[in-house]
């Protein structure tokens, strides 16, 4: 349930292909649905659910909103 906002993502061109095309982008509103602590997790991002692997949400930096 924790919001955040997309500041960067640190990946090499294609991931960030992949990333904008889910609606990763700097300055989006992301929120976690699902984390369980392993395997991947559910954050909705742009009125989807997107499902990533650990280590592609690894490099996506969100701020939380104030």
């Amino acid at each position: 349930g924790e919001q955040g906002v997309v500041s960067k993502i640190l990946c090499g061109r294609n991931l960030l292909c992949r990333m904008t095309s889910l609606g990763f982008t700097p300055g989006a509103q992301v929120t976690m649905i699902q984390n369980y602590g392993h395997g991947p997790l559910i954050a909705q991002v742009r009125g989807a659910r997107v499902a990533l692997g650990r280590g592609e949400a690894g490099r996506v930096q969100v701020r939380r909103e104030a």
